[in-house]
């Protein structure tokens, strides 16, 4: 493509406190309809707002794990702006003194090389109400109404710096989203489900010609809750201006909205430079400043970071760059994993049978790693015992199954049900007997130096003892029998 592709975003995340940001309205989700509601967070005369302690810390903690420099002193403003769903007609945010600015997270680049993508800000702030349209649109909705639940709930906005390193392509956008909401939920700070609504961003994108050293205008896509929908309206995106500027057509800057059914982008309003929003320091609140021993306490317990866990994981345990990163991508899966590995014999057979086997059965049934019972000394076990050969693939399979449902031992497990490998000469060689008669055209593969047919006649006995026969027994059973005939 003849133009370098600018992107970048503005992430809204809910913080994961007990309370609103600046009242004592309790935060859940689910609840009827303005029943967490105060009025402070409706925006009645005379309430006065009192700042949220652990909305401040979560904010800083957030700002340290994504490389930021922390402001000592902050400001809160109000933007000012009309919609029903905001019943102050203005948002308490912050301008001029965000809490934490200059930062960067690591993603893996289209090369596949670390590339670091620049953060302008992170700064604290409320969330607006919500909307229930009495159908699927606004256009169709005979009329709306405003539940303020939402209201005052606090966000952290997480601002991207295109002139540092900005993300070049849909799947640099894609992975720095998931960096983003994977860290966010490390540190547990947010819960980032998108489906509540507590992952939103707006998507900016612009076109440069290869190497210019200006930048074009950008196109923003407002609200968008979808991974899948936002790489598919950047697809779009770049498609459409690319297009404009190969007829000579100018971009004009604006802000759109993505038509998930037609998969394209179109017009909600022209945009400006810089919205007035007409900022102004908020009367009622103090400036904020922060002291030394506050955010190096942050600092001391912000909890371990993604990056961290996956380089002790290929590092000390030797695990695969890929399988470290598929075990880390959730936080409960990888500290399980730690805990496993200082007990398995083989810490790259641990990778795998957590990542195809316990993963999947969990998934199969909409389980949770932190739900099920089993112990991480006893997952450890069961891989010992299949590395042995003490229990064959397809036995470890089925013990696994009674272990995530019961938590007990694997050795507990394959005494009560009877899933001791089979280890006796005499009642493998029938079973030997029965796989030679059934195959004799195998056999002679065999002899004539087709060593690899030999598994044909490991899987029919496999078969035949249910998964129970000792395999590596059983090869040296079989190999015998055909020296000698």
């Amino acid at each position: 493509m003849d133009y370098d592709v600018i992107i970048g975003f503005e992430i809204h995340a809910e913080l994961k406190t007990a309370t609103k940001l600046f009242c004592d309205c309790e935060v859940t989700y689910g609840a009827p309809q303005n029943t967490h509601i105060c009025p402070l967070c409706t925006g009645q005369p005379g309430s006065l707002p009192v700042l949220n302690k652990k909305a401040v810390e979560f904010c800083v903690r957030a700002g340290l794990a994504m490389n930021c420099s922390i402001n000592k002193y902050s400001l809160f403003a109000r933007k000012n702006y009309f919609y029903p769903d905001l019943p102050k007609g203005y948002q308490i945010s912050q301008y001029e003194l965000p809490l934490c600015e200059n930062g960067y997270i690591i993603i893996n680049g289209d090369d596949g090389e670390a590339y670091p993508v620049g953060i302008k800000r992170i700064h604290l702030e409320e969330d607006a109400g919500k909307l229930v349209h009495s159908s699927q649109s606004i256009s169709s909705s005979e009329y709306s109404l405003a539940d303020y639940n939402r209201s005052g709930i606090p966000l952290i906005e997480i601002v991207t710096d295109h002139t540092t390193n900005p993300m070049r392509s849909v799947k640099e956008a894609r992975n720095y989203l998931e960096k983003i909401r994977q860290i966010l939920r490390y540190i547990e700070v947010s819960d980032c489900t998108i489906e509540k609504g507590q992952f939103r961003c707006d998507v900016n994108i612009s076109l440069k010609k290869k190497g210019s050293p200006s930048y074009g205008n950008r196109a923003e896509i407002k609200n968008m809750t979808s991974f899948k929908f936002i790489s598919e309206a950047l697809e779009y995106e770049i498609k459409r201006q690319s297009k404009l500027l190969k007829e000579g057509k100018k971009i004009e800057q604006e802000t759109r909205l993505y038509n998930e059914e037609k998969k394209i982008t179109l017009p909600m309003r022209s945009k400006e430079d810089a919205p007035d929003y007409r900022y102004f320091p908020d009367p009622d609140l103090i400036e904020l400043e922060l002291e030394k021993e506050f955010i190096n306490e942050i600092r001391k317990t912000n909890p371990v970071l993604p990056d961290e866990l996956l380089n002790l994981i290929t590092e000390k345990y030797k695990v695969s760059q890929e399988d470290a990163y598929l075990l880390t991508r959730n936080k409960a899966v990888a500290n399980f994993f730690t805990e496993c590995a200082p007990h398995s014999d083989d810490n790259k057979k641990l990778a795998r049978w957590i990542i195809n086997n316990l993963l999947k059965h969990l998934e199969e049934n909409s389980l949770t790693i932190e739900s099920v019972k089993i112990k991480p000394k006893d997952f450890a076990s069961l891989i010992n015992l299949i590395v042995k050969g003490e229990v064959t693939d397809r036995v470890g399979k089925t013990v696994l199954e009674e272990m995530i449902a019961s938590g007990k031992s694997p050795e507990v497990i394959i005494d009560a049900k009877g899933l001791k490998p089979i280890e006796d000469t005499k009642e493998l060689n029938k079973f030997v007997d029965d796989a030679f008669s059934a195959h004799p055209e195998v056999v002679e593969q065999i002899q004539s130096g087709e060593t690899k047919a030999i598994n044909v006649l490991i899987g029919q006995v496999m078969r035949s003892s249910k998964g129970k026969a000792n395999a590596n027994k059983l090869r040296e059973l079989i190999l015998e029998r055909i020296e000698k005939e």
